[in-house]
């Protein structure tokens, strides 16, 4: 199984989300992480997620961001938006029937139906990133039993 995670600008959500599933799945398992934009191209995660990612025992400081390709949708089985913003961008980018059934919403596929989108923490403070590990963490375990359970 191949699972890509994508947010804005590959520097918070995303990132946080590889991360979390990494420890969760089969070493078997590729998990990457990729954003819409190429602003951050080349950066490490937000210095914030890389810090909440180490109280939780996580390391994601090597992670560099990266734009989402065309070869991402030949290689993932799933691919996991943040938010519905990044989902239309992604949709968007698809190029077929085939390619736009591996892209959902992270929330929606980790059964969770009442919120929709992971929020943004990037113009927040360690708080917002401590409850956006929170609710990925809860996601990635859905997500991660589901996987697992469709092999």
């Amino acid at each position: 199984m191949k699972v890509l995670m994508v947010c804005l600008g590959n520097i918070c959500r995303s990132p946080l989300a590889e991360g979390i599933m990494k420890k969760k799945v089969p070493e078997n398992f590729l998990v990457d992480s990729a954003g819409t934009i190429s602003m951050h191209e080349g950066e490490h995660p937000d210095k914030r997620a890389i810090k909440t990612a180490a109280n939780h025992g996580i390391d994601i400081s090597r992670q560099r961001s990266r734009p989402i390709t065309r070869a991402d949708f030949k290689t993932f089985d799933k691919i996991y938006c943040m938010d519905i913003d990044v989902f239309e961008d992604v949709v968007s980018k698809a190029a077929n029937e085939e390619e736009r059934r591996k892209i959902s919403l992270f929330l929606e596929s980790a059964g969770n139906h009442k919120d929709t989108e992971v929020p943004d923490p990037y113009w927040g403070d360690m708080k917002d990133f401590e409850d956006v590990f929170q609710l990925l963490d809860k996601g990635c375990d859905a997500i991660a039993a589901h996987v697992r359970i469709s092999q």
